[in-house]
């Protein structure tokens, strides 16, 4: 190892990190699991620094593992073994706003928060949203197909990405920065990056699409006693609305463990309801939307469709629902030896879902503790489950995947599969799509250097 930190220091000086200069940071993602300090770290700043760095790996079968902002939750970015950690941070900037096409073009090391920014001061809307906007980026968000706050409406990350430029394992550049809605030229190259957690490629740069912003913004937490009830206000709201971009469910467990953890949460309604959702409803009428959603909320209570709401009258009011919603950061910070689930089941077999978990937990574990919450009605469902053992982890996470598996889910809906969802692919692909992933690999990583033993 010693002769390879030589090596790289010739071809990157002032780039390469070793020993005591390598720091925590670089250890281990926002799963906290297996961290594990590298040994070398080279801190690209161009693409042509990527290119090299593959190559000279490629040619020596030397895995690399790419780092961006290490907010993942799956472990495909924290370091294994004597792997070389190749961060992006250096590679950071917006590189082109282009009014007339509606696209951002930015480095792949570039935090979401700056893109949104940028975007917002020319007047559009970059609707990619998540909790870790202020440290995650955009490389990163691309290459696990992050999904986020508004998937209802907006679409997957994937569903943003117009054009894109990667690095293969062998140090090849494909550029295809395409700015175009339509093109059929080809095979799309890009979507093979896209969610790939960087096993066939580095991605050094993106063009996003964005969109004119809204006009008006309406917020509201509603409360519900069934889950019927639930999906019947969806339907309702998406057939009144065109533009439903927020639909937060919280069940009852998870807004108590919420308001337990940090005492100066205040209730948003006057009573407690079995569910709860924040909904946020975009639009482009000023003189008439407020009162429109307001109208169709109290025709909802009137229905029975829901039990009670409260619509956000201020900036103040939004905000607070929202720190009931992002209370899971206070769980994951405090909860020790928990099993964390990002899922995904059919809207139609959701509640049953929940429940079975529910029922078979509490039956094989004893003190078990359960929050249950999610985007809902994209399918995904965010599950966290203790019981303060750290015996019992493994054994929960292997209950519950196993369930998704047998209502036609996904054991990851929007987090990825990095290293620690690995083992349970099997239960939501088959075996042929699977062959298929390695065969693709294969061809496009032949010594397997890219982020090895993620995905498959």
């Amino acid at each position: 190892m010693v002769d390879v930190i030589k090596d790289l220091s010739v071809f990157f000086p002032g780039q390469v990190l070793s020993g005591q200069q390598v720091s925590a940071k670089y250890s281990v993602d926002w799963s906290g699991e297996s961290a594990h300090t590298p040994d070398i770290v080279v801190r690209a700043k161009t693409v042509f620094d990527v290119s090299k760095l593959l190559a000279f790996c490629n040619k020596s079968s030397l895995p690399i593992v790419t780092q961006g902002g290490m907010t993942g939750l799956s472990g495909g970015s924290t370091p294994q073994g004597s792997e070389i950690v190749l961060s992006l941070e250096l590679l950071s900037g917006i590189t082109d706003v282009d009014v007339e096409s509606m696209t951002i073009t930015a480095l792949a090391g570039t935090p979401l928060e700056q893109l949104q920014q940028a975007a917002n001061d020319v007047g559009f809307y970059l609707p990619l949203d998540l909790g870790a906007r202020g440290s995650c980026t955009i490389g990163g968000n691309v290459a696990t197909n992050a999904g986020g706050n508004q998937v209802l409406s907006y679409g997957m990350t994937r569903a943003l990405v117009l054009g894109l430029e990667a690095v293969t394992a062998d140090g090849t550049v494909i550029r295809s920065m395409n700015k175009m809605l339509k093109n059929n030229a080809g095979y799309d190259l890009k979507q093979l990056f896209v969610g790939s957690e960087g096993t066939l490629g580095v991605v050094t740069e993106v063009v996003l699409r964005l969109y004119p912003k809204p006009l008006t913004k309406q917020s509201a937490l509603c409360g519900f006693s069934n889950f019927s009830q639930v999906v019947s206000f969806l339907q309702y709201m998406q057939r009144n609305f065109s533009r439903v971009t927020t639909f937060e469910l919280m069940w009852d467990n998870y807004v108590k463990q919420v308001r337990q953890m940090n005492q100066q949460l205040m209730p948003v309604l006057a009573d407690d309801h079995s569910f709860y959702v924040l909904i946020e409803i975009e639009g482009n009428d000023p003189a008439r939307d407020d009162d429109c959603f307001n109208w169709k909320l109290q025709a909802c209570l009137d229905a029975g469709l829901l039990n009670d709401a409260v619509v956000a009258q201020s900036e103040r009011d939004v905000n607070r629902f929202w720190q009931l919603r992002d209370g899971v950061i206070d769980i994951l910070a405090k909860v020790k030896y928990r099993a964390n689930f990002d899922i995904g089941v059919p809207i139609s077999q959701m509640a049953s879902f929940v429940h079975t978990v529910e029922v078979e937990l509490v039956a094989s574990f004893k003190n078990l503790q359960l929050c249950t919450f999610g985007h809902m009605a994209d399918g995904n469902l965010h599950i966290i489950a203790w019981t303060g053992r750290e015996d019992d982890v493994d054994s929960i996470y292997e209950r519950v995947y196993t369930l998704v598996g047998t209502v036609g889910g996904t054991i990851t809906a929007e987090h990825g599969i990095g290293t620690m969802k690995r083992q349970y692919l099997s239960l939501c692909r088959s075996e042929q799509e699977i062959d298929l992933m390695r065969a693709l690999k294969k061809a496009m990583d032949p010594n397997n250097i890219l982020n090895p033993g993620r995905v498959i």
